[in-house]
């Protein structure tokens, strides 16, 4: 090699790690902004990766919002208010009530009106502008008009604050105890000056309470320990109306008011004053615990000793998430791709959430105090079942198997402290039975499917066996219906001996409830074939076809559809447009949701070409071009659960290319780098495990099932790091405009298949595409190249 041929390799070599050097951390790809208007309800403030503590802000309410808080997540970009920030939030929620617990304010005036005092509603609020905000994962920042600047961090089970106060005026800090998101039922602070602490507790929940009259319920007690750098005095306490100065000590509750939210005049914390002369930089150190204050006091000190500052605690958790973040590592696309891409899988990974304190105690939803044992590291709690079965527990149990194991025992242990019932959306120690159908048994299936096998299976199995099979009381109830039911399976009777839910049963919407039955008990079969019962794997199986009992073929003259059916066996009027009887979504919306036997509802629909036709007039408007959200109930609406499995129809109908237009045109058109870049509820981070799955080009369709159908990936390169196995996702001619496959090669052999196996996540693999501006009709077209259809041929 000549001098200058070893100068040049030697430049291309210093160039090449100058760019590695320079190359962003997944972190600092996060727009933790993203989301938080237009519906997203997602929050900016710092938790860790399946985090207890969530410290952020709430805003003061939008105009005509009933809440006391801007949106469920706490947070709402349009809002220019911030009347507290408190340690635990829901991130992407519909329903407001999803904790908000423990606001602390600081604020720079005296207090001498009652916070709770319905003439005090904006008088410990400050306004704020977002030029002078600014949030990263594992970090938050805010200068406030009230002059105050906060800075936020969090580890998982405790929160880490600074406050600098201005030296010209009043320095206090308020503990809103019982100001929930809410509202509470009780609420305790204690000021201890001498130990520089404020300690107490909230006894709240109420998630969505304020849509049913019987269910306005409090269901968990969070406990917390504030410990403080700096000297202060007790400013005092209030009571409802009552301000009580130099008090060290209060309680009550602001209760759930006649229409499910607090009512002004309610409520009870306290205050504490610094000295801005001499200490105006004042940081504090919080505990919190479901157990008791002994557990928020051992959290804060394995977590968040004396030791610990801002800074190391916000390094700390910016290094766990990058390391979480890290098992996807990107490669090409824009600025914007990487970080809409790196952000949605952030929020993917906020929920489950941790609720066992550092010594393996968790408070159960039978009140009573239980440790974690076994296999089993950590107990989780806030599951929105309804809506992450679909593809964000696949995504969590890929990328941290034993956190999916562990979630699948922790819900098996809800469900033995909760008289039997696998509740459909828990929250902390609440059962809400929030949203329709039984999403517990494809959870647990597709954990297991997914690589999480540390969890008692047998158990489990046994256990919604019993729930799938035995109507309870609570089935045969009405209590908290129609969103609220309490039962696992509301109307199982009616299930079991018609076939298909009737209108008028029990539960939310009957023909969706139909429809999401079905696709738990086609998971059921899955189950039933891991614990060797055959007998059990036919019956599921069949009872998974019962969907096909609502299907009207003359429901409309433009065609056939799943349909409200009466108990006696007739069809009432009809109108796909409508959403009577159907949840969130409208009949013309629902029909697809028959993710595992796609073959079965074609047949039923005079077969592949009238399917093919009937999908081009869901996803097209009358001038042919796709339409993926906000085009009315005869379309698509893809910022929501009900729709998101149809655009891989395409897949089984013979055109595969169809398949990655839609989905290429509903990440363009939904996701963005921006506040609005989320345009409906996150629902816990199962919209954008939707997103990243689909940027990757594939899709776990499948309730309960480890195959994965094809679409096309959005990256030049994708390198998925589990336990185990490494999966290499090459997308050559990747770009924007290139969503199109003209060849597959799986580990090196060509395919036409829209699909992989199940095994194929189980080692490592390597897909790689070839991209197109331009569609290739042949590819994955022919009927042997299709997915498979799991569903039974008959239903009787």
């Amino acid at each position: 090699m000549t001098l200058r041929g070893a100068g040049l390799v030697l430049g291309a070599l210093l160039l090449a790690f100058d760019a590695q050097a320079q190359a962003p951390t997944p972190t600092q790809e996060v727009n933790p902004f993203i989301g938080t208007t237009n519906g997203g309800n997602v929050f900016p403030g710092p938790v860790a990766p399946f985090g207890m503590v969530s410290f952020s802000p709430d805003q003061s309410p939008l105009p005509g919002r009933r809440a006391p808080i801007a949106a469920p997540g706490g947070y709402e970009w349009r809002s220019n208010g911030i009347r507290g920030f408190s340690l635990t939030h829901l991130s992407g929620s519909g329903c407001a009530g999803a904790g908000g617990d423990i606001p602390l304010m600081p604020i720079t005036t005296p207090v001498r009106l009652s916070p709770s005092s319905p003439d005090a509603y904006t008088a410990y609020s400050s306004l704020m502008s977002h030029a002078k905000e600014s949030a990263s994962p594992g970090a938050y920042r805010v200068a406030m008009e009230n002059g105050v600047t906060v800075e936020l961090a969090a580890t998982p089970r405790t929160a880490v604050g600074r406050f600098t106060f201005p030296a010209d005026r009043p320095a206090n800090v308020l503990f809103r105890t019982s100001d929930s998101q809410t509202g509470s039922t009780a609420a305790v602070t204690r000021i201890a000056p001498d130990k520089r602490t404020v300690s107490g507790s909230v006894t709240s929940g109420n998630f969505c309470g304020y849509l049913a009259t019987d269910r306005r319920e409090s269901y968990y007690t969070l406990h917390f320990v504030a410990v403080f750098d700096q000297p202060f005095t007790t400013g005092g306490t209030w009571r409802d109306g009552v301000v009580t100065p130099g008090s060290t000590s209060t309680e009550g509750g602001t209760t759930y008011g006649e229409l499910g939210f607090p009512p002004a005049g309610k409520g009870s914390g306290g205050w504490i004053s610094f000295d801005p002369k001499t200490s105006p930089v004042v940081n504090v150190r919080i505990g919190v615990s479901y157990v008791d204050e002994a557990g928020a006091l051992a959290n804060l000190e394995a977590e968040s000793p004396a030791s610990a500052t801002l800074e190391g605690t916000q390094g700390a958790t910016r290094d766990a998430w990058n390391q979480v973040l890290g098992k996807i590592r990107i490669e090409g696309g824009s600025r914007d791709d990487r970080t809409v891409f790196y952000t949605a899988l952030y929020h993917s990974l906020i929920h489950p959430s941790l609720h066992s304190d550092v010594d393996g105690r968790y408070r159960g939803m039978d009140g009573r105090i239980h440790e974690v044992s076994g296999a089993q590291k950590a107990q989780y709690a806030n599951f929105s079942g309804w809506d992450v079965y679909r593809s964000q527990v696949q995504l969590v149990t890929l990328l941290e198997p034993k956190v999916g194991s562990d979630l699948a025992q922790s819900l098996l242990n809800q469900a033995h402290q909760n008289g039997g019932v696998w509740d459909r959306w828990t929250h902390v120690t609440g059962a809400t039975g929030v949203m329709n159908g039984d999403p517990s048994p494809p959870t647990v299936a597709a954990i297991h499917a997914f690589g999480g096998r540390d969890f008692d299976l047998k158990g489990a199995y046994a256990s919604l066996l019993k729930a799938a099979t035995v109507p309870t009381p609570k089935d045969l109830g009405r209590v908290g219906c129609p969103v609220l039911c309490q039962g696992q399976r509301p109307g199982l009777d009616q299930w079991l001996s018609r076939h298909y839910m009737p209108v008028g049963s029990p539960g939310w919407g009957s023909a969706s409830d139909t429809l999401e039955l079905a696709a738990a008990d086609f998971a059921m079969a899955q189950l039933a074939r891991l614990a060797g019962d055959k007998t059990n794997v036919r019956r599921f199986t069949e009872r998974s076809g019962w969907w096909r009992n609502l299907y009207n073929p003359a429901a409309t003259s433009a065609g056939g559809y799943i349909q409200p059916r009466k108990a006696d066996g007739s069809w009432p009027a009809f109108d796909p447009a409508s959403d009577d009887e159907f949840v969130e979504g409208s009949g013309a919306q629902y029909l697809w949701m028959v993710p595992f036997d796609p073959a079965g509802l074609f047949e039923l629909m005079g077969g592949r070409d009238k399917a093919r036709a009937r999908l081009d007039g869901f996803f097209q408007d009358e001038k042919g071009e796709w339409v993926v959200t906000k085009a009315g109930p005869l379309h698509a609406e893809l910022d929501n659960e009900p729709s998101i499995a149809a655009p891989w129809l395409y897949l089984f109908a013979g055109e595969p290319w169809k398949t990655q237009a839609v989905v290429r045109a509903a990440m363009r058109k939904i996701w963005t780098n921006a506040p609005e870049g989320i345009s409906g509820n996150d629902d816990l981070g199962q919209m954008s495990s939707w997103y990243v799955w689909s940027a990757l080009g594939l899709y776990p369709v499948y309730p309960g099932r480890a195959e994965l159908v094809v679409g096309s990936p959005l990256f030049a390169s994708a390198r998925i790091i589990r336990p185990g196995a490494t999966l290499t996702i090459k997308g050559t001619g990747a770009a924007p405009g290139a969503p199109y496959v003209r060849g597959l090669k799986v580990n090196g052999k060509p395919s036409q298949r829209a699909w992989l196996p199940a095994d194929f996540i189980a080692r490592d693999g390597v897909l790689e595409f070839e991209l197109s501006p331009t569609p290739d009709r042949g590819w994955g077209a022919a009927p042997a190249d299709a997915p498979p259809s799991f569903g039974p041929r008959s239903t009787r």
